[in-house]
């Protein structure tokens, strides 16, 4: 009390006061009178024949308790704020990592790693007894936090004692252990050192070679923290419950390695597994493997991240042009609480806003609405106005404008303002009293300002506007400037609709609760918009088939959120037990991406052989104009369309139920060459063919965006030789 009133607490002072006491009473023990001053003496003297010295030790005790929960027993202590914010079993399980990551940064400067992490369970024990102990002790870790408190807490999973104590905790997943292997950047890249990261498999390598699809996981860790052994609980879990190869990168942290540098890492591996048709994970490569990509936390920035750099590269052709090879997608993203805004805000833009109350997704996004509107009804519950501009499911009865009433109950014509009688507009002057008697009411006010989660869940024990500041901090680096309104690879948030539209379908796991549940309802939310408005797009080329013409949400994005639930859940399920069944929920979502795309190679095959039966009706009409052309001019002309279903192509794009397969949304590339029939070139395979073609064949290479009008490029190459083409000059470029 002494250093509060002085006004600078601090731990040096408050040792000397203990100190000091402690060195009072031992003298005074030691010097003074046995049976105290003579006050006491006499006390002690009237005592003395009715209490015995058990029950005068209890009752001293039971007195030092009540002193000390003073408070609680008048009931001025506040209550716990979180309490009633989470479930129970939830709350419970932030309370035990409460009192880890204490007796965790308790013994973290001890030396000797047998004694820290000895000791380091043994002060979480006495942290769990002395909970609020716990709890203050962490909040003054994280008002100065460092990389090195973040690493300690983060990885005290991979600790041998609390590992085997999880280890025990958690059910049997896998018989065959997770295997270590590095991963080669490929000719590519700018970087020569190869990605370290974990394979689970359950199963021997003979078995892994005959797998074609690979499960892609990023963790989390805030950029600069954990690595795939701190997440076993998950993997194993996914291994076990798909069969598949689950990869688990181990990229760089940062400070060390800021950003981009592990974003290019995932990008290099993704690559890999691609170019190398996943022989670099043990398979056979006898095809491209399947790929479904996850993400949680920071991982999930950076899994979104990758998606986006893989898109961009497929959107232009500079890569192609260098030699380097298009991408494939992948075949579907699940994300797990991400992190996807490097841009801490505090307030909600209108546009945010109406992703959240899109009256599509306000069923699933229902918890996050009602703690954004009742923020201004807990401050003022008696307010009697109603914004005008808040769309409410139970508006509150408003007098109608076209027959406003006056306090006599007569009704005031809006357009020429005469008072007239309720018995000559035979209008029910009961019902106007009763609507008149409703609008006096007061009504909850609902505010314009919306506070983001980040904002609104500040005192979550588990992520923090302090570890957010560090992990953003730390993942830039000290001589990064990036522009945080622009950079969608740092803020996936900000990605532009032309990458989203062409997004992978996406499944979201997070908690109502979650300080980035944010990030997760708007990035949903755009990807939604961004597929309508591709889809309205096709639908108005006449690219849609008649049975796809529905856009139905659920075959591009779902979003679970979940009651009562904070971030990080995943890496303590052996405190939380609930989490096993989402766990378990993001294997069967894994399991259901791969069976669409077998079922969507299975249709792009059927209907590649019907197409080889009715190609020549198909082209009919335009064969002759075609033919025509060709003769007349010696200039043959090629259209290099990706028909997504050439399976001999070493990196293909596999189509997706409700696409066209034709050239739509592929860009048009032309040759022109003499006296050679036309032909097709691969998409995948073009760079190889451009070097193997011998010089003077083909003069000129030209490549379309695909985002023009269909009909009119199609026409402007079929129409180019007869633009001046023909007297043996390039055509020009359309």
């Amino acid at each position: 009390m002494i250093d509060h009133v002085l006004g600078r607490p601090s731990v040096k002072f408050r040792k000397i006061q203990v100190f000091a006491v402690l060195s009072f009473w031992s003298i005074y023990l030691y010097k003074g009178n046995r049976h105290g001053p003579p006050v006491l003496r006499r006390i002690s003297a009237l005592l003395q024949n009715r209490l015995t010295t058990w029950q005068s030790l209890v009752i001293t005790l039971l007195w030092l308790y009540v002193a000390r929960n003073f408070g609680k027993v008048v009931g001025l202590e506040c209550p716990e704020p979180l309490a009633n914010l989470y479930s129970r079993s939830y709350f419970r399980a932030t309370w035990v990592t409460t009192a880890l990551d204490a007796g965790f940064w308790s013994a973290m400067r001890i030396r000797r790693k047998w004694a820290r992490d000895f000791l380091s369970l043994v002060f979480s024990v006495y942290y769990l007894i002395c909970a609020e102990q716990a709890d203050e002790k962490v909040r003054k870790v994280r008002g100065s936090l460092t990389v090195e408190h973040m690493r300690v807490s983060w990885n005290k999973g991979t600790t041998p004692y609390l590992g085997f104590l999880t280890g025990v905790l958690r059910p049997r997943l896998m018989r065959y252990p997770p295997r270590a292997i590095r991963i080669p950047r490929p000719q590519e890249s700018s970087y020569q050192e190869p990605v370290q990261a974990w394979l689970y498999f359950d199963g021997p390598l003979s078995a892994l070679k005959k797998q074609r699809k690979v499960v892609l996981d990023i963790p989390g860790g805030g950029f600069v923290a954990m690595n795939p052994r701190t997440h076993d609980d998950k993997l194993m879990a996914w291994a076990g419950k798909t069969g598949l190869p689950v990869l688990s990168l181990d990229y760089r942290k940062a400070p060390e390695f800021p950003y981009p540098y592990a974003l290019n890492e995932c990008y290099d591996v993704y690559h890999m597994i691609v170019s190398s048709r996943g022989r670099c994970l043990g398979l056979s490569g006898d095809e491209s493997p399947k790929i479904v990509v996850a993400g949680d936390s920071a991982g999930g920035n950076l899994a979104v991240g990758m998606v986006l750099m893989i898109l961009q590269a497929g959107s232009t052709d500079s890569r192609r042009w260098q030699g380097e090879q298009m991408l494939p997608p992948p075949e579907g993203v699940v994300l797990i609480y991400p992190s996807l805004d490097m841009n801490i805000g505090n307030w909600m833009t209108d546009e945010q806003m109406a992703l959240i109350r899109d009256r599509r997704v306000r069923r699933t996004n229902q918890g996050i609405l009602r703690r954004k509107s009742d923020d201004y009804r807990n401050l003022a519950p008696d307010t009697p106005h109603v914004s005008d501009d808040e769309e409410d499911a139970n508006p509150p009865l408003h007098k109608s404008p076209s027959t406003p009433t006056t306090a006599a109950g007569q009704i005031t014509s809006p357009v020429t303002a005469i008072h007239l009688s309720a018995a000559h507009t035979n209008t029910n002057t009961t019902a106007v009293a009763t609507q008149d008697a409703q609008a006096q009411k007061p009504q909850p006010l609902k505010t314009r300002l919306a506070m983001s989660s980040m904002i609104s869940y500040f005192n979550d024990r588990i992520l923090t506007p302090e570890m957010m500041r560090a992990m953003i901090v730390l993942y830039i680096g000290p001589h990064n400037r990036p522009d945080f309104s622009t950079d969608y690879l740092l803020s996936p948030l900000l990605a532009p609709e032309s990458l989203l539209a062409h997004f992978p379908k996406t499944y979201f796991l997070t908690g109502e609760r979650d300080p980035l549940v944010d990030d997760t309802v708007i990035f949903a939310g755009r990807i939604r918009a961004a597929k309508a408005a591709r889809h309205a797009d096709r639908m108005e080329l006449g690219l849609v088939p008649r049975d796809r013409e529905v856009f139905w949400e659920a075959e591009h994005v779902e979003v679970m959120l979940i009651p009562g639930i904070s971030h990080g859940f995943f890496q303590f399920i052996s405190l939380f037990p609930e989490g096993w069944k989402y766990v378990f929920r993001c294997a069967k979502w894994m399991r259901e991406i791969f069976e669409r795309a077998d079922a969507d190679d299975a249709d792009a095959e059927v209907n590649n052989r019907e197409g080889h039966h009715r190609a020549g009706d198909y082209f009919s009409s335009r064969s002759v104009v075609a033919n025509g052309a060709a003769r007349a001019y010696p200039t043959q002309i090629s259209l290099r369309t990706d028909l997504d279903n050439n399976k001999q192509s070493r990196h293909h794009r596999r189509v997706r139920t409700g696409e066209s397969s034709g050239d739509d949304d592929r860009p048009l590339e032309m040759t022109f060459g003499r006296g050679s029939p036309p032909h097709k070139i691969n998409t995948d395979a073009a760079p190889r063919a451009r070097r193997r073609r011998a010089p003077g064949r083909t003069k000129s290479l030209v490549s379309l965006a695909s985002e023009d009008d269909l009909m009119g490029r199609r026409m402007k190459s079929l129409a180019t030789g007869l633009m001046g083409g023909g007297s043996g000059e390039e055509p020009p470029t359309p």
